[in-house]
């Protein structure tokens, strides 16, 4: 494995939105950035940014790996608990999943149940090698889709102490038998059937197709609400980012092949008895996976609903995030 890492950031870069070092976020007098890169098993490089407190002191801090949204990159949610994080005593890490951002891996803009899985686990291994970390209390923040993988992160590598998912996302499930698990038999057998014939148009072509934008330049009236909320998130200076999928581009069209029947949650029992916090918004569309992977998962679990709070009031409401609980949890349980 290696790393490599470039100069300090003790300034936001806050540039138009066509530059990539550009943060949805200000980042904190408290802390510095750092990017590293580094390697996941599958030999994909990685590149994240390192969050360190200014005022560390001489002993070795506990430190966690963040990633997610799902479809979005480490300048916008995840470095913002990244930074959130630092300010209050961890050393964090927030990295761009393989296939995304500023990570390698070939072709992009796919996704990958186990390799995205990985990333988690080749963020576990940078951190520990840090000398400023105490290798014995390292834990996981999973926000959105990357609340599921970091939850199947945890349950396979004993390392992670202790885990953390808002707004979370069961990919598998939701892409398997779509929302609220409202997708027929035949449904299923269709999409399955239209993915499997487009392999053969990707192999043709040499590379695989993008599927359709995946939200909208512009917001035409009548669109579910939550889709109102991801693009007042994405699309607009909030939280838009270039390399930001979400942003600015698509999924490959076999991106769910992978999902389809490869369900992420089915160990989460063994993640016991290391804990769990699962966060999740009152009014969040996404609320069931939450609630379900809590009744899932054993104890030592933790279930917290926002009041009056959405799916993406999670992703960058710092006055909606609940930033003591989350600190009181990894401190009580790292």
């Amino acid at each position: 494995m290696t790393m490599v890492s470039c100069n300090n950031q003790n300034s936001n870069n806050m540039n138009t939105t066509d530059n990539s070092e550009h943060y949805t976020f200000q980042l904190s007098d408290k802390v510095t950035r750092q990017k590293v890169t580094f390697q996941n098993r599958y030999g994909i490089t990685l590149t994240g940014d390192l969050y360190i407190p200014v005022n560390r002191g001489n002993a070795p801090l506990p430190a966690l790996a963040i990633s997610g949204p799902f479809g979005a990159v480490k300048e916008q949610s995840s470095g913002l608990y990244a930074n959130a994080m630092a300010e209050r005593g961890f050393v964090t890490l927030s990295f761009d999943p393989s296939f995304t951002g500023e990570s390698g891996g070939e072709p992009r803009h796919v996704a990958s149940p186990d390799i995205n899985s990985e990333d988690f686990s080749a963020a576990i291994d940078v951190l520990g090698l840090q000398q400023i970390v105490d290798r014995n209390k390292i834990g996981i923040i999973g926000i959105c889709g990357f609340g599921g993988m970091g939850l199947n992160a945890t349950a396979v590598d004993k390392r992670i102490k202790a885990v953390v998912t808002t707004s979370m996302y069961d990919m598998s499930r939701v892409n398997a038998k779509g929302y609220f698990d409202a997708m027929t038999l035949e449904q299923r057998t269709q999409m399955l059937e239209q993915m499997s014939q487009q392999r053969w148009a990707d192999a043709e072509k040499g590379t695989p197709v993008l599927a359709p934008q995946g939200l909208p330049e512009k917001l035409e009236g009548g669109e579910p609400q939550f889709v109102v909320d991801y693009f007042n998130y994405y699309r607009t200076p909030r939280g838009f980012h270039q390399n930001s999928i979400n942003s600015n581009g698509s999924w490959t069209i076999t991106t769910p092949i992978s999902f389809s029947n490869m369900p992420l949650l089915s160990y989460i029992q063994e993640i016991s008895p290391r804990p769990i916090l699962i966060i999740a918004g009152e009014n969040a569309h996404s609320r069931y996976f939450s609630e379900d992977a809590y009744k899932a998962a054993s104890e030592p679990k933790e279930l917290m609903i926002i009041p009056n709070a959405a799916h993406v009031d999670l992703y960058d409401g710092v006055n909606v995030i609940p930033w003591d609980k989350i600190v009181s949890f990894f401190n009580d349980n790292l």
